[in-house]
């Protein structure tokens, strides 16, 4: 059970730290982070919660990651079920405090998008369905890339969640405007419950899409590392 509440965990940081920002300090009067802030924020996540977890559960924290490691070899498959329902069950818990807190500000009218995910009318940039499908996949794809690469047992030891993280915060700095950045489906999930859009109706491209990148991302390295 260690590993699978590690899991939690670690998502929970990461949805309450990089969903959080976007939330509460995005667009803050005058002293608002903006977008370059939320990807950092989301790469902090991953790189503190790795450091802080990962020798407990591997540091997933995401799905898609489990999934794409189960496909390069990395994972096993009978801890698919219980990783992703862990991952849920922190992305929901994460979203659900920060809906809390969101309320409690003076004039609080709503919570709008709660840092959902989407394409078309929920694209922070008015991105078609097309585009969101294909950054999700592309920058998920490489994101598996990096993942494999920087734990590979003959990468410099001890810097894997460094790259990772940097790795997340790109991604985030090139597709914020597109999807407002998915590349997990639990963080995606996790505050579509709450919002006030029709995310939910969406989200299921947030897991397809992640998912198929994921896959496509480790079977790449996979055959890369066998001819290294």
């Amino acid at each position: 059970m260690n590993k699978y509440l590690a899991e939690l965990i670690g998502t929970f940081w990461l949805v309450f730290g990089g969903c959080g920002s976007a939330v509460l300090a995005a667009a803050f009067p005058e002293l608002g982070i903006g977008f370059a802030g939320v990807a950092l924020a989301f790469g902090l996540t991953v790189l503190t919660g790795a450091y802080a977890l990962g020798h407990i559960s591997g540091g997933h924290f995401n799905p898609a990651v489990s999934i794409g490691l189960w496909a390069g070899g990395r994972f096993e498959a009978k801890e698919l079920a219980p990783y992703i329902i862990s991952q849920l069950i922190g992305a929901t818990l994460a979203a659900f405090i920060l809906y809390i807190i969101v309320q409690g500000q003076a004039g609080f009218t709503g919570v709008g998008g709660f840092a959902t995910n989407g394409f078309g009318e929920l694209s922070p940039g008015k991105y078609s369905m097309m585009s969101a499908l294909i950054i999700e996949i592309v920058l998920t794809a490489m994101f598996l890339i990096v993942i494999m690469g920087a734990t590979d047992k003959r990468a410099p030891a001890g810097f894997a969640p460094i790259a990772i993280g940097l790795a997340l915060t790109l991604i985030h700095l090139i597709s914020i405007p597109v999807t407002n950045t998915s590349v997990n489906p639990a963080r995606s999930m996790g505050v579509a419950f709450f919002a006030e859009t029709a995310a939910l109706s969406q989200v299921w491209l947030f897991w397809v899409a992640p998912i198929i990148g994921a896959v496509i991302g480790a079977v790449i390295y996979k055959i890369m590392a066998k001819e290294a």
